[in-house]
């Protein structure tokens, strides 16, 4: 079992329970799952991209994407509806508590000029949305095989039942905020 799994179920479950003062162990708010997404609309003109972006979001997540599809067309930006314009891919269990521990532990402290999440990235049902500006900041992307720079967004979705009892969740697990 993964340690970051361990933490959560002996020490964090305990203090939320006595911070948001729950008396069901079973109403305490916890991750359920972790989309990391990539959106490229270089694909229309850039035939590779996609496979590149699937390569390092496989690197990235340990397990293979899934190609997304545009819903409607869009002229101006030369899409059409069912065109493949990026990939994501959903981790569980065990996958996601090991990318919530690497992104707490080692993507966010490499990040440059950071100086906090801010409070708005956690959604009203207690979701937190984060964007990256680069993916080699993930120690599993070298950066000597990367053709170009790329964002990725990451939503770490929690059973929490308003923002701030999703805020206390990600404060407890080491998430820095912004004073």
């Amino acid at each position: 079992m993964s340690t970051f799994k361990d933490y959560y179920n002996s020490e964090v479950r305990k203090k939320l329970m006595s911070e948001l003062k729950i008396g069901n162990p079973m109403a305490v708010p916890k991750i359920e799952k972790v989309v990391i997404n990539v959106g490229a609309g270089e694909v229309t003109t850039n035939k590779g991209a996609l496979e590149k972006i699937q390569e390092q979001l496989s690197w990235i997540a340990g397990q293979k994407p899934v190609v997304t599809k545009a819903r409607k067309s869009v002229s101006a930006f030369k899409i059409r509806a069912g065109l493949a314009i990026g990939a994501k891919v959903t981790l569980r269990g065990k996958n996601m508590y090991d990318f919530v521990e690497k992104m707490i532990k080692i993507v966010i402290p490499r990040l440059r000029d950071f100086r906090g999440i801010k409070d708005s990235c956690v959604d009203e049902h207690g979701n937190l949305n984060v964007g990256f500006t680069e993916q080699t900041i993930f120690p599993e992307v070298d950066f000597d095989n990367v053709g170009k720079i790329r964002g990725l967004q990451v939503t770490v979705v929690t059973n929490a039942t308003n923002k701030t009892a999703g805020r206390k969740l990600f404060e407890i697990l080491g998430i820095p905020f912004v004073k």
